[in-house]
């Protein structure tokens, strides 16, 4: 079975059907979601959904867009382990550094970003990253943070450069493929993904965003997963259900709380 290793089910495009998302994404061979934290401030709504449903684990952390908002300045590596401590949580993040939108100062991302870095590496847990038009100063502060000790970490819907792919990977970084590599005109980042390892790639959707073809323009979901493996499998000139072993794997080796059994739901609550 695949897994969905990024979306956001505790985000208001699932509230009124979330029942019946997760039904869809069953019946696509989608056996488990890891829904991701985006503020410690409402972090009870993504837990909530994990306690709920067997087949859905999270993560706590705060995403760079919000980390200059009061409700989440306050928050320290002491605050998240304390949230990590939740027997549902498989992770710290998102975290990292977004320069497109640029909604929180440069200073500020970073400095948060460490943090969430020094949460992840105290824990043993992987960390997910987002990283969007930052390829230099997210390669300085990893190999930074890395020399500093050694931590786990994702870098969640991969679509930089060459260089920072093959920088994380260097660092023992895995990589995610989202429906962005579905688009038509990602060639380069579809090259990206043929020469990574097949043992550092993960899959996801990150929805309700980015839907991959030929779903692109509708709201994303779980279940979508299953046409970003596809392309992916088809990049990598294996089977899809190769595709979906390996990265299944991957996905419990990362992040090693979540037991082998909870793929298809079989975790418990």
């Amino acid at each position: 079975m695949l897994v969905d290793s990024h979306c956001h089910l505790d985000f208001p495009d699932f509230a009124a059907e979330l029942d019946d998302v997760l039904l869809r994404a069953r019946d696509a061979g989608v056996g488990l979601m890891l829904s991701i934290g985006t503020h410690a401030s409402k972090a009870a709504g993504v837990l909530a959904i994990a306690e709920r449903h067997p087949q859905v684990f999270a993560t706590v952390g705060v995403h760079p867009h919000h980390v200059a908002e009061p409700a989440e300045e306050g928050v320290t590596v002491e605050t998240l382990c304390a949230l990590a401590a939740h027997p549902r949580v498989a992770g710290i993040g998102e975290s990292g550094l977004d320069y497109f939108y640029d909604f929180a100062p440069r200073p500020a991302q970073e400095a948060a970003f460490r943090l969430h870095i020094a949460a992840a590496r105290e824990l043993g847990i992987p960390l997910v990253i987002h990283s969007r038009d930052a390829d230099a100063d997210m390669l300085r502060i990893l190999r930074d943070e890395m020399a500093a000790g050694t931590f786990s970490a994702l870098m969640h819907c991969f679509s930089s450069g060459r260089e920072l792919a093959e920088g994380a990977l260097e660092l023992g970084l895995y990589l995610s493929a989202s429906g962005v590599v579905t688009f038509k005109r990602n060639e380069d980042l579809r090259a990206i993904f043929r020469d990574a390892p097949l043992e550092r790639l993960l899959v996801e959707t990150d929805s309700p965003y980015l839907a991959p073809v030929p779903k692109r323009g509708k709201r994303n979901e779980p279940a979508y997963v299953a046409y970003t493996a596809a392309v992916l499998a088809e990049v990598k000139g294996i089977s899809p259900e190769a595709l979906a072993r390996a990265t299944t794997q991957n996905f419990l080796r990362l992040f090693s709380r979540i037991p082998a059994s909870a793929v298809g739901g079989g975790g418990a609550a």
